[in-house]
């Protein structure tokens, strides 16, 4: 027999806690203690760990979910569950810990159906892509980051049974929005309700269509609630009006921030505008660029002081450590945080001199709006209110759930605003909220190795290339091509040679001639299987195994629109080359069964690419079912299934596809 005993004396400080080892026991094993309002660190591991509660009260929170922990609590907690411990008591907490590895469990809890990984099917989850500006419309820089991507992470967590939807609008009071409409002659709410309905329309028009757009300026209940929102943040005491150094224009006077200045950028040296580096993802407070000009009078402006709600964000660096240690936070995020957190001071303006915008409720703050990107912290709970109207749904902006999962989309020059402030202002606005948030961030898409740009009119529009018959082949083009980790290219060259020859040329056609063998051969009905070979059950097993990899490449975890894409199109090569090496036996009487289970097997591949393109390309994944006489494409495959045999098949005469050259359209 074995004994182990808590002693205090042998506790130090690990995951956020006081832990004791115990040796030698079998299993891994130690004593925890938390003290009164103290709580560990959220983190995950492979290990299957049991926490027994010996001594006082808390709570454990796991994946967006709170259960009461007093003695006699048991908790298990699978392999990857980002789990805490709180004491919410007025005396220590005390636990036993134990913790093993079992790699089959670990590999089959890595392995979850998306509705079972994080409990994503247990918990509402929204999806946005960040509100794009007003100020243009959208180019497929825009449409290939935030807005494709999270148009298919919500379509393929539908199609899994998850309740997620999919929330954006327009960022209605930016600084580059008042810009445009004063170089345009317009008022700045002329310029953004034109642009915000241009931007919806492009949206439909590539098959994006939101369950909630918000249209700030438009909604009427948007103003207060900001006001709210931000007064909360004056009251928590760490946002404060004070005096701090700020850019004026040498000749007007104008106060200059964001479009309205440039300079070098004080972390990597670029060029940047004022408040955010494009290269580095570094804020910047205008004051420390290098060689600053004023956009209006290109002049170096004058520096004085400017009375603004300022936030000392530098002092939150363990607040955003434990937010990006609860949800999914790449690394590049998590390495943009380690390098502002490493200035000494960051007081961050939280308001700023203006006209356009919403103004604070507080007294002394005349003259000045809420900061756009605060503004837009807010946005997105008020986008979560009036998706539960349209619902019936009782979320609330100002009471945020914890069950709520959250999933961001952005280009990587919102980085800081997203992952490092606001998980400060919501801390400061909600003290008793976690926010359990995901992040997905995109590179630059290139245009002849130069930015896309709205200002500069360097872009390819959205509406110049989108219409019905283009959509699904530019979706999977942008898909395959996007900017994931690192900038890639448009290049107008490839998506033509895309289209000509993956799509037309190899797709459709491997799809139309198949209709044709079945009509010659089965009178258009799909064939039952037959005799099988080993070269049959190789093919099923690589079916299954690209299915696989497109449900981990869509998946919350390992979300990559890129591989997914590469995956798709590698069903159609291995029947292609399949069909190719079968089509020996074609004809010949004492091999007929054998045949027939080749053809049941490409009408096989050919069901499961409809399914699995349904959220990259949802009219060829519904044109597809239609031809193979299924009624659609609504739920993920749990597997590699066959065409029920008997099923009318329509594929030879469809129309997948159009090139460039082509007149008629297809049937939606």
């Amino acid at each position: 027999m074995k004994i182990s005993r808590f002693t205090p004396d042998e506790l130090s400080a690990a995951f956020g806690i006081d832990m004791a080892a115990v040796p030698a026991i079998g299993p891994g094993a130690g004593w925890g203690r938390v003290a009164p309002g103290g709580r560990s660190e959220a983190h995950q591991h492979d290990e299957t760990e049991i926490f027994v509660i010996v001594r006082g009260t808390g709570e454990l929170l796991v994946d967006g979910e709170r259960t009461p922990a007093r003695p006699g609590t048991v908790a298990m907690f699978e392999p990857f569950e980002t789990h805490v411990i709180e004491n919410t008591g007025t005396e220590e907490l005390l636990f036993f810990d134990l913790y093993w590895r079992d790699s089959a469990r670990a590999a089959a809890a890595a392995a979850a159906a998306p509705a079972d990984r994080r409990r994503f099917g247990k918990r509402p989850v929204f999806v946005f892509s960040t509100p794009p500006t007003p100020n243009g419309d959208l180019h497929l820089g825009h449409l290939s980051g935030p807005y494709l991507g999270a148009d298919v992470f919500t379509r393929f967590q539908r199609m899994n049974g998850v309740e997620a939807w999919h929330l954006t609008g327009s960022d209605d009071h930016q600084s580059y929005v008042a810009d445009r409409a004063q170089r345009d002659g317009r008022t700045p709410a002329q310029t953004a309700a034109h642009f915000s309905a241009e931007i919806a329309a492009t949206l439909a028009l590539m098959d994006i269509r939101p369950d909630q757009y918000t249209v700030t300026q438009a909604d009427t209940d948007y103003p207060d609630g900001l006001r709210s929102f931000f007064s909360r943040l004056v009251a928590s005491g760490a946002v404060n009006k004070r005096a701090t150094p700020a850019l004026f224009d040498a000749s007007t006077g104008d106060y200059l921030h964001e479009v309205a200045v440039s300079g070098g950028c004080p972390g990597c040296g670029e060029p940047t505008g004022g408040n955010i580096c494009e290269e580095c993802g570094e804020p910047n407070l205008c004051t420390d660029l290098t060689d600053p000009r004023s956009q209006r009078s290109g002049e170096p402006p004058r520096r004085a002081a400017a009375d603004r709600y300022c936030l000392p964000l530098h002092e939150f660096q363990a607040t955003v450590a434990a937010h990006h240690r609860l949800g999914r936070v790449p690394a590049r995020l998590r390495e943009l945080a380690h390098r502002v957190f490493t200035r000494p001071l960051l007081e961050l303006p939280l308001t700023h001199p203006a006209h356009w915008g919403v103004s604070p409720r507080e007294s002394d703050a005349k003259g000045q709006v809420i900061w756009v990107w605060p503004e837009m912290a807010y946005g997105f709970l008020h986008g979560i209110e009036a998706l539960g109207r349209t619902l019936n749904r009782g979320w609330r902006a100002k009471a945020p759930q914890q069950a709520w999962k959250i999933v961001h989309f952005f280009g990587y020059d919102n980085s800081f605003y997203h992952s490092l402030l606001y998980p400060v202002l919501y801390k400061l606005a909600f003290p008793g909220w976690e926010p359990d948030i995901d992040y997905h961030v995109n590179e630059f898409y290139l245009l002849e190795h130069q930015k896309f740009s709205t200002s500069r009119r360097h872009a390819i529009w959205g509406k110049d290339i989108l219409s019905t018959d283009s959509v699904d082949a530019v979706r999977f083009f942008l898909a395959r091509t996007r900017p994931e980790g690192r900038r890639t290219n448009f290049d107008p060259t490839a998506y033509e040679t895309l289209l000509s020859d993956t799509l037309i040329g190899t797709w459709q056609r491997w799809l139309n001639g198949l209709g044709s063998r079945i009509d010659e051969h089965h009178d258009r009905r799909a064939p039952d299987t037959g005799v099988w070979t080993p070269e049959h059950t190789a093919f099923l097993d690589r079916l299954a195994v690209r299915l696989t990899a497109i449900t981990r490449s869509l998946g919350q975890d390992g979300f990559s629109l890129n591989r997914a894409a590469t995956e798709l199109d590698g069903i159609v090569e291995d029947t292609v080359a399949f069909a190719d090496r079968e089509r020996a036996l074609a004809g010949l009487g004492p091999w007929q069964d054998e045949t027939r289970t080749a053809l049941a097997l490409e009408l096989a591949a050919a069901r499961l690419l409809a399914r699995c393109a349904a959220p990259i390309m949802p009219r060829f994944g519904r044109r597809l079912s239609a031809a193979l006489g299924l009624p659609g494409t609504a739920d993920w495959p749990g597997g590699v299934e066959l065409l029920p045999a008997g099923t009318k098949v329509t594929l030879t005469d469809t129309v997948f596809f159009l090139g460039g050259d082509d007149k008629e359209s297809a049937d939606v």
